[in-house]
């Protein structure tokens, strides 16, 4: 094996993850901005940055996000297990059997829970869905908080009544800031994988081989 650094080893992970804390910290500056316009127009005082972080105003806008993404990957990895496309680089193979599909074997490189079997092997062999599903549910939950806790503020500044939780749940703001976002995240995953049917990207293992045939279907 050969010694690559640090960065060529996980690069992909360091790049991503750098993009994520800048556009995190974009997002700190100008919400707290933002916010504190809001809360001028309703006649309350402003608040500092660290204080904003901990603001129903901050947890509604990122969570409502995430939510989005978690609840799209989990969909994915869950629905490319059956579901085809016939020349998408994002399906399985119509008709032969992949190496996913084969069953696990116990060995001295595989995971630990592969060597351990039983439950532990059950609940690894669907790990990834579970984990993407999992996050969702809690970034649901703090999306509703953070939404919930944003409309009662306004509501008190203007001297309306507030809503208990099981009552907001119901409420359409919520659900329309769940939806908007969860009708993109579909989309995207729609678009590559009907684009990479006829698209390719040279050197990317998202594309199909640049001179490969429109009918082939996965990578």
């Amino acid at each position: 094996m050969k010694n690559h650094s640090f960065f060529y080893r996980n690069g992909l992970s360091i790049v991503f993850l750098s993009l994520l804390f800048i556009c995190l910290a974009a997002q700190m500056l100008t919400g707290w901005q933002e916010f504190n316009a809001e809360l001028k127009d309703l006649q309350l005082p402003p608040i500092h940055l660290l204080p904003y972080l901990a603001s129903p105003h901050f947890f509604e806008a990122t969570f409502e996000n995430w939510e989005s993404e978690f609840l799209q990957m989990g969909m994915y990895v869950i629905l490319t297990v059956k579901l085809r496309q016939w020349g998408s680089a994002e399906s399985k193979d119509l008709d032969k059997k992949e190496e996913v599909d084969r069953e696990p074997k116990p060995s001295k490189d595989a995971p630990w829970p592969v060597n351990k079997g039983g439950w532990w092997l059950q609940l690894y062999k669907h790990s990834l869905s579970l984990a993407f599903f999992g996050l969702f549910i809690v970034s649901f939950w703090l999306h509703f908080m953070g939404s919930r806790g944003h409309f009662n503020l306004e509501q008190s500044a203007k001297g309306l009544p507030t809503e208990t939780a099981a009552a907001y749940l119901s409420n359409p703001k919520f659900w329309f800031e769940s939806f908007q976002n969860w009708q993109s995240e579909f989309l995207s995953v729609a678009a590559i994988v009907v684009l990479s049917i006829w698209l390719r990207q040279w050197g990317s293992p998202e594309s199909k081989p640049v001179d490969a045939p429109h009918s082939e279907t996965g990578k």
